[in-house]
Protein backbone atom coordinates (compact mmCIF):
# COMPACT_ATOMS: atom_id res chain seq x y z
CA UNK A 1 0.00 0.00 0.00
CA UNK A 2 2.46 2.51 0.87
CA UNK A 3 4.67 2.24 -2.12
CA UNK A 4 1.26 2.39 -4.46
CA UNK A 5 0.71 5.81 -2.50
CA UNK A 6 4.27 6.48 -2.69
CA UNK A 7 4.48 6.07 -6.42
CA UNK A 8 1.20 8.24 -7.20
CA UNK A 9 2.95 11.06 -4.95
CA UNK A 10 6.10 11.06 -7.19
CA UNK A 11 4.11 11.06 -10.28
CA UNK A 12 1.98 14.46 -8.81
CA UNK A 13 5.29 15.89 -7.94
CA UNK A 14 7.16 15.27 -11.30
CA UNK A 15 3.80 16.37 -12.92
CA UNK A 16 3.69 19.91 -11.07
CA UNK A 17 7.87 20.12 -11.51
CA UNK A 18 6.92 20.28 -14.70
CA UNK A 19 4.33 22.76 -14.93
CA UNK A 20 6.43 25.18 -12.12
CA UNK A 21 9.39 25.26 -14.59
CA UNK A 22 8.06 27.42 -18.10
CA UNK A 23 11.55 26.86 -19.53
CA UNK A 24 11.18 23.10 -19.02
CA UNK A 25 7.99 22.76 -20.87
CA UNK A 26 8.96 25.16 -23.13
CA UNK A 27 11.61 22.66 -23.98
CA UNK A 28 9.45 19.68 -24.22
CA UNK A 29 7.13 21.82 -26.97
CA UNK A 30 10.51 22.20 -29.15
CA UNK A 31 11.74 18.62 -28.73
CA UNK A 32 8.19 17.65 -30.08
CA UNK A 33 8.26 20.59 -32.63
CA UNK A 34 11.67 18.93 -33.71
CA UNK A 35 10.32 15.43 -33.98
CA UNK A 36 7.33 16.60 -35.88
CA UNK A 37 9.97 18.82 -38.26
CA UNK A 38 11.95 15.78 -38.61
CA UNK A 39 8.82 13.66 -40.36
CA UNK A 40 8.10 16.60 -42.40
CA UNK A 41 5.67 17.74 -40.36
CA UNK A 42 5.73 21.24 -40.51
CA UNK A 43 2.40 22.63 -39.54
CA UNK A 44 2.70 20.53 -36.32
CA UNK A 45 6.30 21.70 -35.43
CA UNK A 46 5.30 25.38 -36.29
CA UNK A 47 2.15 25.12 -33.33
CA UNK A 48 4.99 23.59 -30.80
CA UNK A 49 7.73 26.07 -31.36
CA UNK A 50 4.52 28.95 -30.92
CA UNK A 51 3.74 27.04 -27.94
CA UNK A 52 7.19 27.07 -26.65
CA UNK A 53 7.65 30.95 -27.25
CA UNK A 54 3.65 31.43 -25.13
CA UNK A 55 5.12 29.73 -22.40
CA UNK A 56 8.71 31.00 -22.52
CA UNK A 57 9.09 34.02 -24.41
CA UNK A 58 12.38 34.81 -23.37
CA UNK A 59 13.42 31.42 -25.10
CA UNK A 60 15.09 32.46 -28.06
CA UNK A 61 16.03 28.63 -29.90
CA UNK A 62 12.41 28.34 -29.95
CA UNK A 63 12.32 31.66 -31.98
CA UNK A 64 14.65 30.28 -34.00
CA UNK A 65 13.11 26.91 -34.71
CA UNK A 66 10.35 28.86 -35.29
CA UNK A 67 11.49 30.86 -38.23
CA UNK A 68 13.27 28.01 -39.79
CA UNK A 69 9.48 26.07 -39.68
CA UNK A 70 7.49 28.87 -40.82
CA UNK A 71 10.46 29.24 -44.12
CA UNK A 72 9.92 25.83 -44.59
CA UNK A 73 6.45 26.73 -45.18
CA UNK A 74 6.72 30.05 -46.85
CA UNK A 75 6.00 31.75 -44.24
CA UNK A 76 8.66 34.71 -45.48
CA UNK A 77 7.56 37.76 -42.99
CA UNK A 78 6.68 35.38 -39.87
CA UNK A 79 9.96 33.30 -40.18
CA UNK A 80 11.93 36.89 -40.64
CA UNK A 81 9.99 38.50 -37.25
CA UNK A 82 10.53 34.89 -35.61
CA UNK A 83 14.60 35.23 -36.34
CA UNK A 84 14.69 38.84 -35.07
CA UNK A 85 13.01 37.82 -31.72
CA UNK A 86 15.59 35.29 -31.63
CA UNK A 87 18.67 37.51 -32.29
CA UNK A 88 17.58 40.62 -30.16
CA UNK A 89 17.34 37.71 -27.57
CA UNK A 90 20.35 35.84 -28.13
CA UNK A 91 22.66 38.43 -29.90
CA UNK A 92 26.08 36.46 -28.88
CA UNK A 93 24.68 33.31 -30.72
CA UNK A 94 26.12 32.24 -34.05
CA UNK A 95 23.86 29.81 -34.93
CA UNK A 96 20.89 31.76 -34.99
CA UNK A 97 22.53 34.14 -36.80
CA UNK A 98 24.07 32.05 -39.62
CA UNK A 99 20.54 31.17 -39.90
CA UNK A 100 19.16 34.76 -40.31
CA UNK A 101 21.86 35.47 -42.83
CA UNK A 102 21.48 32.35 -44.62
CA UNK A 103 17.46 33.27 -44.59
CA UNK A 104 18.20 36.80 -45.92
CA UNK A 105 20.18 35.25 -48.22
CA UNK A 106 18.26 32.81 -49.60
CA UNK A 107 15.27 35.16 -50.02
CA UNK A 108 16.89 38.20 -50.97
CA UNK A 109 17.82 35.94 -54.70
CA UNK A 110 14.08 34.45 -55.00
CA UNK A 111 11.67 37.50 -53.82
CA UNK A 112 14.43 40.61 -55.01
CA UNK A 113 15.03 41.17 -51.36
CA UNK A 114 13.18 40.74 -47.62
CA UNK A 115 15.71 43.12 -45.50
CA UNK A 116 14.16 45.86 -43.69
Amino acid sequence: MLRGSLGILLVILVATASYADPRAEAKAQVAFGIAAAQHGLWREATYRFERAVAIDASYAFAYNNLAVACEQQGLIEKARDAYEKALALAPDSELIRQNYELFKETHARSTGGVSR
